[in-house]
């Protein structure tokens, strides 16, 4: 069941006012965010994506929007909630792995930390459009031809497992080798001035892009990347396209805070890959299981719910042993000390 209309435009007038709040008022200047400062954001946005589920729920299930009889009503508000609650939390957990390359995007251009903001505001923008694109061609997709479901799942365990033997290598990481760059370079001048943090700039009547606006390609492109990830895994969980978008677009909200508390406690999530490498092969299996079930006519089927304990089961046990071994690296760093 889609909503009218009048959903569509109310949720994308409140994303449009609080990007200009956030632009215009609260981040006006360029500054660094501390890390308490971004925890608090973080957990602000966070409460806004928890609070538009309880509205859900509440619309769906007892303003009754598709006029159904008072129980129907309630059981589909519960279950809109739920899948919002595990798209949501989908989308959030495979953005951190994302904001891992951010930070070394911004490390190989040396964007100083209090210019980053501003770029992660309108790589963001970008975001916002390209996922619109990928989940309704996404939904389209699996509506008329099932079996693509077989696809996206067989995708996420490959990525899952390859994910899992990955080795993360920063010294091999140059965005400049990135096909997107390389044809840029070829249709405009480049230049390395960063004077000022403009993503253009004219020179002797030249208009060259500026390393500011190259880092803004990188991380769109990053972007896309892990969109062809995450975009299927949360289409395992709903084919409601407002369902998938509102959540997809929550998690994309909270990113740039969400980005300045990561790279201040990065340590705590060393084993967090794994976590994400879990999640991914976990969805892969559940979506070809589930549509092979529904093929055959057999009484088999992986719920949201199972979904939720998983994710969060891997997620908390990954920062749990982040967290003891960051104890026990500063524990053997003092004893050496104290020799």
């Amino acid at each position: 069941m889609e909503v009218s209309i009048s959903f569509w435009i109310g949720f994308i007038t409140f994303v449009v006012t609080m990007l200009s709040l956030d632009l215009f008022v609260f981040h006006k200047k360029d500054e660094a965010m501390k890390v308490k400062t971004a925890l608090l954001w973080s957990i602000f946005w966070i409460g806004l994506a928890f609070l538009f589920n309880i509205g859900i729920y509440f619309v769906v299930g007892h303003l009754n929007i598709f006029d159904l009889p008072e129980q129907e009503a309630l059981k589909l508000g519960r279950s809109k909630a739920f899948e919002f609650l595990t798209a949501y939390l989908i989308e959030e957990s495979l953005s951190v792995d994302n904001l891992f390359v951010f930070i070394m995007i911004f490390g190989f251009f040396k964007i100083e930390s209090k210019f980053q903001h501003r770029i992660l505001f309108w790589g963001i923008i970008g975001a916002i459009v390209m996922r619109a694109i990928f989940i309704f061609a996404g939904v389209a997709i699996l509506n008329k031809f099932a079996w693509v479901m077989y696809i996206f799942g067989a995708f996420l365990i490959y990525t899952g497992i390859h994910m899992l033997f990955e080795k993360d290598n920063e010294k091999d990481f140059d965005p400049n080798k990135n096909i997107v760059i390389r044809l840029f370079r070829k249709i405009m001048p480049v230049t390395d001035d960063m004077s000022k943090p403009h993503f253009f700039i004219r020179k002797d009547h030249v208009l060259y892009a500026t390393p500011f606006f190259i880092a803004l390609l990188v991380i769109e492109a990053s972007d896309l990347i892990f969109a062809v990830d995450s975009i299927p895994a949360v289409l395992s969980v709903s084919k409601d396209t407002f369902i998938v978008y509102t959540s997809n677009i929550f998690a994309i909200l909270g990113l740039r805070s969400l980005y300045f508390a990561l790279n201040g406690i990065m340590g705590y999530f060393y084993y967090l890959k794994y976590a994400l490498a879990g999640i991914l092969s976990f969805i892969g299996v559940k979506m070809c299981l589930n549509e092979l079930a529904a093929e055959i006519g057999w009484n088999f089927h992986i719920s949201n719910y199972v979904s939720l304990g998983v994710i969060v089961t891997l997620l908390s046990a990954s920062i749990l042993a982040s967290i003891l071994l960051k104890k026990q690296a500063e524990s053997s760093e003092a004893e050496e000390k104290s020799v």
